[in-house]
């Protein structure tokens, strides 16, 4: 209960820490990095794979 209210009063401007809002989105923000990354990671394996020497 303490956390509740704690979080009504950082809410309404009392205290100085993340709203309700600003920590569903940065949550948001960080499995959306999490998801480029590994995006990224994939296509840099793909680039490294289709261009290999493929000498004969």
């Amino acid at each position: 209960m303490h956390r509740w209210f704690a979080q009504v009063d950082i809410d309404s401007g009392q205290r100085d820490r993340l709203t309700t809002a600003e920590r569903e989105e940065l949550s948001r923000l960080k499995r959306e990095l999490r998801v480029v990354r590994e995006e990224r990671d994939v296509l840099a394996k793909a680039i490294a794979f289709f261009t290999k020497d493929t000498s004969w």
